[in-house]
């Protein structure tokens, strides 16, 4: 008798969470401009952990307690009271190894706490510069999946939608799909080949937008970048931690 396939679902908001088995799953953190590129960039270059927060007190707060560089941002720059941002340029090899970051931004982080309070069966968070390390971890623990986009102040994005569709794109055939949203990110992300960036700017992307208004179209090409920090990002104990 065949073994059933685990189930994979989509979920375009963090408004639409509690509408998923988010106990009975894998869930992946994603916020591909910037939060989640940033953590994979961060570890990549050797961080030896980065605590998510929900607040600018709080990093402000637990950075001074454990003497960590505390970063974050709020609608796209850098949050009053923070020395860094949220740019994954900021965190070179030379200046982040060895160190554990405190971050907070407007939504990827707020997202992993809800899911953490969800009793998510276990948090991975996933961008475009993590792809394969994402692909990889999800075919080998044969679980049920939610990719979970942060989404922008719950509006759902263009990028995360097509995120989700690359992961659909690799994997999709290991698991059941019976998902609407999953379908319609699968659609979005083959519509958007070979040139993301391009797609992005050519679709008016809200978000494309925000942070082109200050200059950051490097950023956005980077965050868009398959596998330039190729780490499976894994949430435990209140770490986000490379393995």
């Amino acid at each position: 008798m065949q073994t059933p396939k685990p189930e994979l679902f989509t979920c375009l908001s963090p408004a639409l969470l509690d509408l998923y088995d988010v106990d009975k799953s894998i869930v992946v953190i994603i916020d591909v401009l910037r939060a989640t590129s940033t953590i994979a960039t961060a570890l990549h270059n050797g961080a030896k952990a980065i605590i998510p927060v929900d607040s600018v007190a709080e990093c402000i707060r637990l950075g001074k307690q454990i003497d960590g560089i505390t970063a974050g941002e709020r609608d796209g720059k850098i949050a009053e009271g923070l020395h860094y941002g949220n740019s994954p340029f900021e965190y070179s090899r030379e200046f982040i190894e060895g160190k554990t970051l405190v971050l907070t931004t407007t939504n990827g982080t707020k997202l992993l706490h809800m899911a953490l309070h969800s009793n998510a069966r276990a948090i991975i968070t996933g961008s475009f510069v993590n792809l394969s390390a994402v692909c990889g971890f999800l075919m080998s623990q044969k679980q049920n999946v939610i990719l979970s986009c942060a989404a922008w102040k719950n509006k759902i994005n263009i990028e995360e939608t097509l995120f989700a569709g690359a992961v659909i794109d690799n994997i999709g055939t290991n698991f059941s799909i019976n998902c609407d949203s999953s379908a319609m990110a699968l659609s979005m992300y083959r519509d958007a080949q070979p040139d993301p960036f391009t797609f992005m700017k050519e679709k008016k992307a809200s978000h494309y937008q925000r942070l082109s208004g200050f200059g950051l179209q490097k950023d956005i090409q980077y965050c868009l970048s398959a596998d330039a920090a190729n780490t499976l990002v894994v949430y435990e104990q209140g770490k986000l931690l490379a393995k």
